[in-house]
């Protein structure tokens, strides 16, 4: 094996990455399972990162509301499940029924708007998760509100019941429930790995092919005898799902839906920078995208501050300066990921893992010339 051999061996690192998060949780310590437990917003993320990878770097659409669809279905999630509604339903009933309803709201916001596009298919998207947060907020009697519905413990199978813990007289954590680590943590990266697998599979058929299509020229993809309506519809039906999915995961890891302020236009802002930082229309670049900004976000960041706290680091400043917010990793946070984007738009505006089309439209060729530079020869 050489150098020549390695980019053909980046295509197999997720599936590295995955059988690593697999063993992770069996490595001893209290550390391994702190850091677990912190991993599963990455992988929640990652789901969501996928989903609007379909709709933004597959078919080229600028969708700005992809965390309306996260928040439907976490509060799916929520109505089937909580105690003060009657449905009580278990989690795979729940993940279903939000994958659904997602994916069919997604085809209702957006067949409205399939003339649109550019700038103003992106205002309009925004507009819908801007209306989803207001009607969460005020439909309190379905969402409570700013409060959000808890508890979001639902049993795991159809007519199979939690055990009763408090019976056995064994204290009722975490750990010892299918909710807690590591058996929901194996759940998430359960589903992280198929959906990954789900979409290789879908990019390489002849809908995957067609939604590239699409995405490089709308009227010479029409003049081939494609429906670009119908392909507009099939890519948000996808990314919404996939949405509903994370969301369903999101509210039963937190046991709570959370308040509306978890499914704003911030959050899209975020799962949009994942996939731009990764690269578009690239299932590992969006995988790295997450792994970078979430895990520095949920990971490093806490880790960090934890260490800038101590007397080794606060002793290396005068006392009126210490305890102060810039004297914390989390105080940096949103700078960080500024200068981090401006310096990824000026010398890998295709991201980190590009695909090989975004590569070659957006990265320089040699005579310093974008897109003609870097096209491949004739063979």
């Amino acid at each position: 094996m050489t150098l020549r051999d390695a980019p053909g061996l980046l295509r197999y690192w997720p599936w590295a990455a995955f059988v690593g998060f697999a063993v992770l949780p069996f490595f001893p310590g209290t550390d391994v399972a702190e850091y677990g437990r912190q991993f599963l917003p990455l992988f929640i993320y990652a789901v969501l990162g996928l989903g609007l990878n379909a709709v933004f770097g597959y078919t080229g659409l600028f969708h700005l509301g992809i965390a309306a669809f996260f928040g439907i279905g976490a509060y799916v999630t929520g109505i089937l499940c909580v105690p003060q509604f009657p449905f009580q339903q278990s989690f795979f009933v729940a993940l279903i029924a939000s994958a659904i309803l997602a994916a069919f709201a997604g085809i209702v916001t957006t067949a409205p708007t399939l003339r649109l596009r550019g700038d103003y298919l992106a205002l309009v998207t925004m507009s819908f998760g801007l209306i989803a947060v207001f009607l969460i907020r005020n439909l309190e009697n379905i969402t409570a509100g700013t409060k959000g519905l808890n508890p979001v413990t639902p049993p795991l199978l159809p007519g199979v019941t939690d055990p009763d813990l408090t019976e056995l007289r064994v204290q009722p954590t975490w750990d010892r429930l299918w909710r807690g680590y590591p058996f929901f943590y194996f759940l998430c990266l359960g589903v992280l790995a198929l959906t990954f697998y789900f979409l290789g599979r879908l990019e390489r058929s002849r809908i995957g092919r067609s939604w590239v299509a699409l995405r490089e020229d709308e009227l010479a993809a029409s003049c081939m005898g494609l429906n670009p309506a119908h392909l507009k519809l099939s890519s948000i039906t996808v990314a919404a799902g996939l949405a509903g999915v994370a969301g369903c995961l999101y509210a039963v890891s937190q046991r709570t839906t959370a308040g509306p302020q978890a499914y704003d236009f911030n959050r899209s802002v975020t799962a949009i920078c994942c996939v731009i930082l990764g690269g578009l229309g690239s299932r590992p670049g969006v995988l790295l995208g997450v792994l970078l900004l979430i895990g520095y976000d949920q990971v490093l960041t806490p880790k960090l501050d934890n260490e800038f706290q101590r007397e080794w680091f606060q002793g290396m400043f005068p006392d009126w300066m210490r305890g102060k917010q810039y004297l914390k990793m989390s105080g940096w946070r949103l700078f960080i990921f500024g200068v981090v984007l401006i310096v990824m738009m000026r010398f890998r505006p295709a991201g980190l893992l590009p695909e090989s089309r975004h590569k070659h439209e957006l990265e320089p060729g040699p005579a310093g010339d974008s897109g003609g530079g870097n096209v491949p020869p004739e063979r």
